[in-house]
C-alpha cells in the first residue's frame, strides 16, 4: 500500500533512497528529501506492507504529466515485484487522465513494469 511521505518517515525514507545509485552522497541524499518535503510539485510515497519496505518519488509538472524520479526497494525485498506494484500502485493513485514518464535514471526499470500490463493488452 502506498502512503504519503511525511517527516516523521525521513530517516526510512532517506534509508530507502541510499540505495539509489545517484543519491549515494549523503549532502546529494539531504537535498533530495528536502526537495520532497519543500516543493510542491515533488511527491515521495512510501510501499507498506507490514514495515515500510519500498519508496516511489514523482515530479508533477501539469494536471496530466508527472516523471518518475525515484524507486527504491529494500534489498531483503528485491526480485519479488515490489517495485512493479508500487508503479502501478502509483498509476492506479494518480489516475488515467495522468500520464507517467520515466526519468533518465528510472527509464529502463519503468519500462520492464509495464511489459506485463502491455502483455494483457495484446
Amino acid at each position: 500500500m502506498l502512503i504519503r511521505y511525511k517527516r516523521s518517515y525521513e530517516k526510512i525514507a532517506m534509508g530507502l533512497l541510499s540505495f539509489v545509485p545517484s543519491e549515494k552522497d549523503l549532502k546529494k541524499l539531504q537535498q533530495t528529501i528536502k526537495k520532497y518535503e519543500e516543493e510542491e510539485s515533488w511527491q515521495l510515497f512510501l510501499w507498506k506492507d507490514e514495515d515500510i519496505i519500498g519508496i516511489v518519488g514523482i515530479e508533477v509538472v501539469s494536471e496530466t504529466k508527472a516523471i518518475l524520479q525515484h524507486v527504491s526497494v529494500n534489498p531483503s525485498y528485491r526480485s519479488q515485484g515490489v517495485g512493479r506494484e508500487m508503479v502501478h500502485a502509483l498509476m492506479d493513485l494518480l489516475g488515467s487522465h495522468v500520464v507517467i514518464e520515466p526519468s533518465d535514471l528510472t527509464n529502463e526499470f519503468f519500462y520492464k513494469c509495464l511489459e506485463p500490463k502491455i502483455k494483457e493488452i495484446d
